[in-house]
């Protein structure tokens, strides 16, 4: 049974600790973070050692892109996806296509190394939030619904699941959820024709949402995330969307208008989200773990969807990969566009998640 929570582990290898709280049965997902990679021979072994544990079990990482990647050493480096916004502007055909090539491209290293999903792609706008920035495709949502369109084709192809990411859209709200409350004003008309629309025009392609940790005040006090106005009146009702809802990570600032840990679980769940994810915060797991208890178990079909087509592991990376009938090609069109003159991918720009 898949269980509402996806929690975080120590490091490159479990834990006691680590163990007892996987095999808690309301423990549905673990998210790795860079603290839990070294090498894509050590995350294999370390996703394998997690499924012996507790095979029902959703394994995933934010692999976007740019400065948000938790598997660089061994990996193909991947652009910012703003770089292909960038692109569209000028060339919006070489764009689309490379678009397909990311999607595919990450989709097969992150499932090689046994990783179900990445949660991706972005689908908010970009130009004024401080946490999104040059992670959005486009400033234009019909240029995020194009690229965006293309991304999650190249995912599917490899086996991989699409998550999009923050719905109904925290571009437009300068502070950072991770740290900070975010507050939209704007009207509800203007929020869905505007950002929500890359969400709403992607759903073909969309496996599960990720609400944002951003109160709409002119349609709810409460963050999207814990809202049943958002989840269950627009997204289930109105978009008839009947994919996963995973809730933004409830350790982040923008989630503690809920309460305590135990109370934003709760009110996450019962709001509409699936599985709720606990991060950074081993207290607060193990509290949470507890609190879901009392909760009931998601939809096991709808969940299950989220499962990746993860290949037999052939010794390395590379050998893997080879599995993948269109890796080698993807990986040699980013490079030569976007990696020829670096060895490999830029790190000068902070990681905008990396807050804790």
């Amino acid at each position: 049974m898949y269980g509402v929570l996806m929690i975080d582990i120590d490091s490159t290898a479990l834990t006691a600790e680590d163990v007892s709280l996987i095999k808690q049965a309301q423990v549905g997902g673990v998210i790795l973070f860079a603290r839990n990679v070294a090498d894509a021979a050590q995350v294999r072994a370390l996703c394998d050692d997690i499924r012996q544990h507790n095979a029902d079990l959703l394994i995933g990482v934010d692999q976007e892109g740019g400065r948000v990647a938790r598997l660089r050493q061994g990996f193909t480096p991947l652009p910012a996806m703003g770089r292909l916004g960038d692109l569209f502007d000028q060339d919006p055909s070489r764009a689309l296509s490379l678009a397909y090539d990311c999607g595919y491209l990450m989709a097969a290293e992150v499932l090689a190394v046994g990783i179900d999903l990445s949660f991706a792609p972005v689908l908010d706008r970009g130009g004024i939030s401080q946490v999104i920035g040059d992670r959005s495709f486009h400033q234009n949502p019909q240029a995020i619904i194009a690229l965006a369109s293309q991304f999650m084709r190249g995912m599917k192809a490899a086996g991989m699941a699409t998550t999009g990411k923050h719905f109904p859209g925290h571009g437009a709200v300068a502070p950072d959820s991770h740290v900070a409350e975010a507050i939209d004003t704007r009207s509800l008309d203007e929020i869905i024709n505007s950002d929500m629309q890359p969400f709403a025009q992607t759903l073909p392609w969309l496996d599960a949402l990720m609400p944002a940790h951003v109160i709409f005040s002119q349609v709810d006090n409460k963050p999207a995330g814990f809202s049943k106005i958002w989840l269950k009146d627009i997204i289930r009702k109105q978009l008839n969307f009947d994919g996963v809802l995973f809730s933004d990570d409830l350790s982040m600032a923008g989630a503690q208008t809920a309460g305590d840990v135990s109370a934003r679980v709760k009110a996450a769940i019962e709001a509409g989200c699936d599985i709720a994810l606990v991060c950074n915060d081993r207290v607060a797991a193990h509290e949470a773990a507890k609190a879901a208890q009392e909760l009931p178990y998601p939809d096991q079909k709808r969940v299950k969807t989220m499962r990746g087509q993860i290949p037999v592991w052939q010794g390395d990376l590379e050998s893997t990969c080879q599995q993948f009938a269109y890796w080698h090609q993807a990986k040699e069109n980013i490079l030569q566009a976007f990696f020829m003159n670096q060895i490999e991918a830029p790190t000068e720009s902070k990681d905008p998640t990396a807050y804790k």
